[in-house]
């Protein structure tokens, strides 16, 4: 298999006909907008939202249009619909299956939570070399090994993997899964992993994030 450059979703990809930026806040907005609406409110303005994002309302206002979402003067957007237009412009509504590799704490963790089903995503399957996790469920999830990847693939659909394996089992697994079928891979691990120009790779970095709280975190003390 051909090994091209790393690619990461383009911040404004033609595909995609919307920042990658503006896709974030709308997946920040609709979880926000749940809770409004659990709490009974009914219309919300851009305003208010921008308020409690700390951003500009122009910008609130520009991502919600994404949706054809329109707003009343002096009233803002109803929320129930904007809900339902944000579900379904982010395609939330549809259930696109996955493969897990990796079980490890954090692979143990995704596949008990339940958030991600309701945000369009359903854990089918995970894979793992450790014989004292395979043939085990996780919250009715099989743990199949690694090496029965290829024939369960070749029967299965399914194009997203979810990949977090230690550090230096990442490569290889990403190569394994392209080479099966896999077609956009969400990257947990710390690892730079290489894909095809066409896999769409987003990767997550928990350790990135505590860098930032912890620098901050020190500073501020620093400051007082």
């Amino acid at each position: 298999m051909k090994i091209m450059r790393i690619r990461k979703i383009d911040e404004k990809n033609v595909n995609l006909g919307i920042p990658e930026a503006s896709l974030r806040r709308l997946a920040n907005y609709l979880s926000y907008l749940k809770v409004q609406m659990a709490n009974g409110v009914e219309c919300i303005s851009s305003s208010v939202i921008s308020r409690d994002f700390n951003l500009d309302s122009t910008l609130v206002t520009k991502d919600i249009s994404y949706t054809s979402t329109v707003g009343k003067p002096k009233v803002g957007y109803d929320v129930k619909t904007l809900v339902s237009n944000i579900v379904e412009f982010l395609e939330f509504n549809r259930q696109e299956e996955a493969f897990l590799f990796g079980v490890g704490n954090l692979g143990k963790a995704l596949l008990q939570y339940e958030g991600l089903k309701n945000y369009g995503l359903k854990i089918i399957a995970g894979f793992d070399v450790n014989p004292n996790k395979v043939n085990t469920e996780i919250n009715e999830i099989k743990i199949f090994p690694l090496e029965n990847y290829r024939n369960i693939a070749q029967k299965a659909n399914v194009k997203i993997g979810i990949i977090t394996t230690p550090d230096n089992q990442a490569q290889s697994t990403v190569d394994l899964m392209v080479a099966w079928g896999i077609k956009a891979i969400w990257n947990f691990t710390p690892q730079a992993v290489k894909v095809p120009e066409k896999i769409v790779l987003v990767n997550t970095s928990i350790y990135s994030d505590l860098a930032v709280i912890i620098k901050r975190l020190n500073s501020s003390a620093d400051e007082n």
